[in-house]
Order: structure tokens, then C-alpha cells, then sequence
């Protein structure tokens, strides 16, 4: 048995060594193919409510997972135990199980050709993040929320204010010679106000900012003076009459359109026949003003990653260009499946045959402002929250309920709520006939303010 000490410090070496000596003694004990995931962390948040301290949280944890093959067979186990004896209980229960599974001709870890990671630094972790003490922290989260409570006084209660900071370690190693690691870093402020009316009607909005280091991190008074904004803006929020009018979606909502052709082109959907984008490659499927682009390389992005889930380097894929399916999202399984090539979109927790993740997936942004979108519209709804899930990915029928602003003579006149926004995903996308400029990542998926035309807006 190699003589690697398993319970050494948690350094990063020693973690690599841990990785790759799993990965030996899996081959050793006759696996034709293995890897081994071993993630490391820490987490602090904390939740201020009127000025006092509601929650505090401060962890670490370190996890490691195996995936073992023997041929067409496959098994993973994962354990939080790093002990000696642990890790063998871990290491033999895999390799007890995937001598007693089916066989899927599909299943294994990507060729040895195909792995690699980018090289440079990605801009992914910043010590930063946890350079202010403690106390420090908390008044991140109360200098949010009392920037809202002090806006206007309508605003009389909140949900509170918050500050989260967390960092990640990621170890992958397998049978094929390949070991990659990286670090990631992560901050973020918010504040959810709430607002009530003389006539007790009330209304709550958020906001929030969120970088890879503080030094990014919106000020927490300009944080909570938008969150307090947007929170004003919706109270007086009438009904209005069932209408077919332009529909113009708040980059926080449009994320939700791109997320729906994701799960179109997710290599999973594709190839199970429940996506109505399969069959679709080379085909029109949205208007010439469309491109998606899914970039994994991007320095200081929230889905920037050196490799995907299985070791394959990250890269970026231009999904839509144009207007036309170029490219379903993938990894090596499903490529194998489809009988196409991996897109590097292998995405995994400790255990489990590897899924389908984003890496920086957005919205191609057009030339014009928001407001001039806006200004071109006489009658119209612009949607800053949508509620429930009414997408059906098979048939492509789109059905939501919504709240947001009325639109009228070019300007965002008055709140309106409980309506439903309902059209067929399969027009929508043909349909979306001006995008903003104003693309911003709050996340690995983002999209600028979008119009979309065609649709039925539901109320009275």
C-alpha cells in the first residue's frame, strides 16, 4: 500500500497527495479507471434585523469523494472522515459497488488527451474577503439595511440586512495522470426592506452586491439606498386589464429566459428527448439579434474555473450566434451519448456521475440604454419579479406570474401586480426584439434589460 500520510495538515500538497494516492490504490486494487474530488472551505454570514444581530454563522468543512470504474461498471462514495480508516471504508465501498452495478457503455472518466487546465491566474480568489474582523462584518450588514430604513419613512420594517464571505478549495485527481486544483473566494452585502402604506398594504424588494473581493463589493449604504428604491417604487401596486403588449424584462428576471434555454441545450434534456431544442443544431431558433455565449475562461468570473468537473480545460462556446443553435452544452457522457465532443461543462458535487453546469453564460448585449428601450414603448409591462415555474421545456409553453411597473408613453408610470405573463418559448425567443446594454454578472448567469414582444399579459 503506498506510504502517503493520509492525516497530514491541510495543505494544499497534502491534499493533491491525498487525491492522487486514492486514486493509486483504486488502480491497485483493480479499477480500470478512477478519480477522486477533494473539496476544503470555510462560510461566514451573518443576518442584522433592526439593528440587532438575528443570525451568525462562521464554518469549515473538508469532504472527499471517489468514482471507480471497472469497465462498463461504476460506483462513487464520499466521506467527510479523513482519518485513516475512513478513507479506506470509503475507498472499499466504492470498489465493492462497482463491481455489482449495471454496465452503462457510456460511463468513464474523459480521454487522456482531453484533460488540461488553463494556465495564468484567473483571478479567482482574493484573501481579502476575510481581512475585516469580525465585528466588522456584522456592520457591513447594518450599514445596508439602515441606508434603507433611514430612505424613506414608509419603509418601516426590513427582512434585514446581510453579509456573507466564503472561500473553496477544489482538488481533482484521476486515473489518467491528471491533477488540477484551484482556489475561490466570494463576498456579498444585501438588504431586504420592507414598505407599508398608510392603508397597511405593504411591500418588500432586495438588493445585493457580490464580488470575488471586498475591495469590488458595492459600497452596503448604496446596497441598501437601491434595495430601499425598489422597495418605494412598488407600493400603490394596482391590477390591470388582460392586454397583448411589449413585455420588457429587468436584468434579474431575463436571467430566467437564458436559464430556460440552458435547460434546452443541456446535454441531459438533449439526448433524454425533453428538450424542444433537440434536433435543433445548425437551426434558427431565435431572432438575429441573439447570441449566447457560455465562457468559462473568464478572468474573475462567477463560472471561471482552470477545468470543468472531469478535467477538461474550460473554454468558451458560442450557444447561439445569431440567431442559430450552434452548440448544446456538454459533458463527456452526454457528448458520448449525443455522439458529440465534450463543451467542458462538467460539473460535480463529491459523488454521482457529473452533471451539467454554466460557466460565465450570458447575453450578448445590444447598443442602447434601458431607458431609450423603455422610451420607445406606449403601453407596456416591465417585469421585476416573476413567481412559480411555468416553463414546460418539452412543448415550450411559458405561463408566469409577475409584478413590476406599468410602462405608458415611454416612461415607468405606476406598480402593477398579480397578473401572469403566458406566450411559447419556442416564439418568445424570435420574438425578443431589442436587448440593453447594461450587462452585468451578479452571478455565472446574467443578461441586460431584454424587450420581448407577442406576449399576453393576464389580468383583469
Amino acid at each position: 500500500m503506498p506510504s502517503t500520510q493520509l492525516e497530514s495538515p491541510q495543505l494544499a500538497t497534502d491534499l493533491r497527495e491525498l487525491a492522487q494516492d486514492l486514486v493509486r490504490r483504486a488502480v491497485n486494487a483493480g479499477a480500470s479507471a478512477a478519480e477522486c474530488v477533494v473539496r476544503e472551505g470555510d462560510e461566514f454570514s451573518t443576518l442584522v434585523r433592526l439593528g440587532q444581530v438575528e443570525t451568525l454563522k462562521e464554518s469549515g468543512s473538508k469532504s472527499i469523494g471517489v468514482r471507480v470504474f471497472f469497465g462498463q461498471r461504476a460506483a462513487s462514495t464520499y466521506s467527510s472522515d479523513f482519518s485513516r480508516e475512513g478513507l479506506d471504508r470509503m475507498l472499499n465501498s466504492a470498489l465493492e459497488l462497482a463491481k455489482i452495478t449495471s454496465e452503462d457503455p457510456f460511463g468513464g472518466i474523459p480521454d487522456a488527451d482531453q484533460l488540461g487546465q488553463l494556465e495564468g491566474d484567473l483571478d479567482l480568489y482574493h484573501e481579502d474577503v476575510y481581512s475585516l474582523p469580525g465585528a466588522d462584518r456584522i456592520d457591513y450588514a447594518r450599514r445596508a439595511e439602515k441606508a434603507a430604513l433611514d430612505f424613506d419613512p414608509r419603509i418601516k420594517n426590513s427582512e434585514g440586512g446581510s453579509f456573507d464571505a466564503a472561500t473553496g478549495h477544489k482538488v481533482l485527481a484521476n486515473s489518467h495522470g491528471f491533477v488540477g486544483e484551484y482556489k475561490r473566494s466570494y463576498c456579498s452585502v444585501a438588504a431586504v426592506p420592507i414598505a407599508q402604506t398608510d392603508d397597511g398594504a405593504m411591500q418588500r424588494d432586495y438588493w445585493f452586491s457580490v464580488s470575488r473581493t471586498l475591495k469590488k463589493l458595492d459600497p452596503p449604504e448604496q446596497v441598501g439606498r437601491i434595495a430601499a428604491e425598489r422597495t418605494i417604487r412598488r407600493l400603490g401596486a394596482r391590477k390591470v386589464k388582460t392586454a397583448h403588449v411589449p413585455v420588457v424584462l429587468d436584468p434579474m428576471v431575463a436571467t430566467s429566459i437564458l436559464e430556460h434555454i440552458f435547460e434546452g441545450v443541456n446535454g441531459d434534456s438533449v439526448y433524454r428527448g425533453a428538450s424542444f431544442l433537440a434536433g435543433k443544431l445548425g437551426q434558427r431558433i431565435a431572432g438575429e439579434n441573439v447570441t449566447i455565449i457560455d465562457d468559462g475562461t473568464m478572468p474573475g468570473g462567477f463560472g471561471t474555473s482552470p477545468f470543468d468537473g472531469e478535467g477538461v480545460p474550460t473554454r468558451r462556446t458560442v450557444v447561439v450566434e445569431k440567431g442559430s443553435l450552434n452548440s448544446y452544452l456538454l459533458n463527456t457522457y452526454t457528448a458520448k451519448k449525443l455522439g458529440l465532443k465534450t463543451t467542458a461543462n462538467a460539473s460535480r458535487g463529491l459523488a454521482g456521475t457529473p452533471g451539467i453546469g454554466p460557466g460565465n453564460y450570458f447575453l450578448q448585449p445590444g447598443p442602447r440604454t434601458p431607458k431609450q428601450l423603455i422610451g420607445d414603448i406606449k403601453e407596456g409591462l416591465y417585469v421585476t419579479e416573476f413567481l412559480g415555474h411555468g416553463a414546460n421545456l418539452v412543448t415550450g409553453d411559458y405561463s408566469r406570474g409577475a409584478s413590476g411597473m406599468w410602462i405608458s408613453n415611454g416612461e415607468l408610470a405606476y406598480p402593477v401586480e398579480e397578473i401572469t405573463v403566458a406566450g411559447n418559448l419556442k416564439e418568445m425567443f424570435f420574438n425578443i426584439s431589442e436587448i440593453a446594454n447594461d450587462l452585468e454578472f451578479r452571478g455565472s448567469v446574467a443578461s441586460p434589460t431584454l424587450r420581448i414582444d407577442g406576449l399576453t399579459v393576464g389580468g383583469e
